[in-house]
């Protein structure tokens, strides 16, 4: 198996700006990410970012990046492009790693890639883990999966799904989580390059807008997404200057090997 791990990132953010240039240990996040991602067994890792800022960082630290237009309205039109960019054959297996995850499993990597790799069925790939967490299951910032006999997605929810009708009362929380647990899902996904280049010419779908879930769009349109299931949750992603301080304090402590 064969696969290629591109990492959008965008250099304009609302809670942490420039992001993919913070520094975490000398080092900018989306290197740390893209060190991480060649850990996995990953063909190739490139970054395609929106600026040549991020370009010269990448370069500084001899990661491969390539810039990409700034007018995309999500990372999976970014990855279209730089699909296309790459040259990459239509079966070719694509992991997008997020540029915010310097921490991320290179495990996980290898085994997204692989799940979308055995299951000819699907034109996407991606992860889940279960949820022992109460709190978490009823977190609309956690997003759930069900999964069908064969590891494919049925839905993904804000929603604190599946519900556990006879153990919840009158709507309120349950006490103690179903059995078998339910999942989160895990933002890494593995596309065919042909899939994720046809991608952004397929209509939203109504329930994409409703759930602001990206996902649902190739569910709605009648693909199959593959689902990894992790025995270990992520390590933590950035989306704020409070991330940034923990990740920080992580690669300070003991930078991950």
């Amino acid at each position: 198996m064969s696969f290629t791990v591109l990492v959008p990132a965008r250099l304009a953010s609302t809670r942490l700006p420039n992001k993919p240039l913070a520094d975490i240990a000398g080092v900018p996040m989306v290197v740390r990410v893209a060190q991480r991602a060649s850990e996995s067994g990953a063909a190739r890792v490139v970054v395609a970012g929106d600026d040549p800022s991020i370009i010269a960082a990448c370069q500084a630290h001899g990661v491969e990046a390539i810039l990409t237009r700034q007018d995309h309205p999500s990372g999976t039109d970014r990855l279209a492009e730089a699909c296309e960019l790459l040259g990459l054959d239509g079966d070719d297996i694509v992991i997008n790693v997020q540029g915010d995850e310097p921490l991320i499993d290179p495990g996980l990597i290898d085994a997204v890639a692989s799940t979308l790799a055995t299951h000819a069925e699907a034109a996407m790939s991606t992860a889940a883990h279960e949820i022992d967490s109460v709190d978490d299951f009823m977190n609309p910032n956690v997003v759930k999966a069900v999964l069908d006999a064969q590891g494919n997605a049925m839905y993904f929810s804000r929603a604190p799904i599946p519900w556990w009708r006879d153990g919840s009362a009158n709507g309120a929380a349950p006490a103690v989580l179903p059995t078998p647990a339910p999942l989160r899902h895990i933002g890494i996904y593995g596309y065919r390059a042909g899939f994720v280049r046809q991608f952004p010419s397929l209509p939203p779908a109504p329930v994409e807008a409703t759930e602001a879930l990206e996902q649902l769009r190739a569910l709605w349109h009648g693909h199959r997404i593959a689902v990894h299931v992790s025995h270990v949750a992520p390590g933590p992603g950035i989306d704020t200057p409070e991330d940034l301080a923990r990740v920080r304090a992580v690669f300070a402590a003991a930078p991950p090997a």
